[in-house]
């Protein structure tokens, strides 16, 4: 697997083709220290979790996945749980989408899969826990600065968005305990959402607008929209902007400027 198809830059002096075990720790989260110990068959049997993490880091199709779990001699995901791996195809779409910042999501707001213009527009995904890489969990949880909004208008809609989406998933994935565990955790510890949780109904978001303060180019509000894959539940999100548009020049910026900074900060 080669670093671009996971959104890593490659950079100009990159001795290794494929990807490194630092980063396949970090798009796992886990240590680099407990990848070396699974490589070299020491230390502890993986979890389910783990073997969880390492498919979706390592972009496996659900037959890979069911043959890495058996050979672990670990219980196979049951059925009634959030699909997590995201297929080829649609990796192969987001490759494609270069002039469109663009991220996948799992039905519980997991970002899974990302292309390179939308970590220069939204930051590095990879650098988040994968725990913390879900959109409920930073916009009630997170570091403010990552959640740019023009007005108390344009937040309140997009919280509520937020957990009418995350209850559409519960109540589709009652099993699911990763997704009971994000429920309760955001329940807990914050009041906003708990609020919002006794109250929105239970609904999908599909469009809508969303205004980023990105640190270089400043303020830009973009159409957002959501591209639905139907036998995952997960979703293709896309931002864009009308051509000709204030907006789309300063996402061309984006372009150049999250491009000269991934080639400036890759790894040797």
């Amino acid at each position: 697997m080669s670093p671009d198809q996971v959104g890593i830059p490659a950079g100009s002096r990159r001795r290794v083709a494929g990807l490194r075990r630092e980063e396949v720790a970090v798009l796992a989260g886990i240590s680099v220290d407990y990848v070396t110990r699974l490589e070299q068959g020491r230390g502890a049997h993986p979890s389910a979790s783990v073997l969880n993490a390492l498919a979706r880091a390592l972009q496996m199709s659900d037959d890979e996945r069911r043959e890495m779990f058996d050979l672990a001699e670990v219980a196979s995901p049951r059925a009634g749980h959030v699909p997590m791996l995201v297929r080829a195809s649609i990796l192969r779409l987001l490759d494609r989408l270069e002039d469109q910042p663009a991220i996948v999501l799992s039905a519980k707001g997991d970002v899974l899969a990302w292309n390179p213009l939308a970590v220069a527009l939204l930051g590095d995904f990879s650098a988040i826990p994968p725990a913390q890489r879900n959109l409920a969990w930073q916009r009630f949880l997170g570091d403010p600065g990552r959640v740019a909004v023009s007005s108390s208008e344009e937040a309140a809609l997009a919280a509520a968005q937020t957990v009418s989406s995350l209850r559409a998933a519960a109540a589709k994935y009652p099993a699911d305990t990763d997704l009971r565990r994000l429920v309760e955790e955001l329940r807990t510890r914050s009041p906003e959402f708990a609020r919002l949780w006794a109250d929105a109904p239970s609904q999908v978001w599909r469009s809508h607008r969303k205004t980023v303060a990105h640190p270089v180019v400043g303020t830009l509000t973009l159409d957002c929209d959501a591209l639905e894959i139907a036998d995952t539940d997960q979703k293709v999100v896309v931002y864009s902007a009308e051509p000709g548009s204030r907006a789309a020049e300063l996402l061309a910026l984006v372009k150049v400027v999250g491009t000269q900074s991934l080639g400036a900060d890759a790894p040797s």
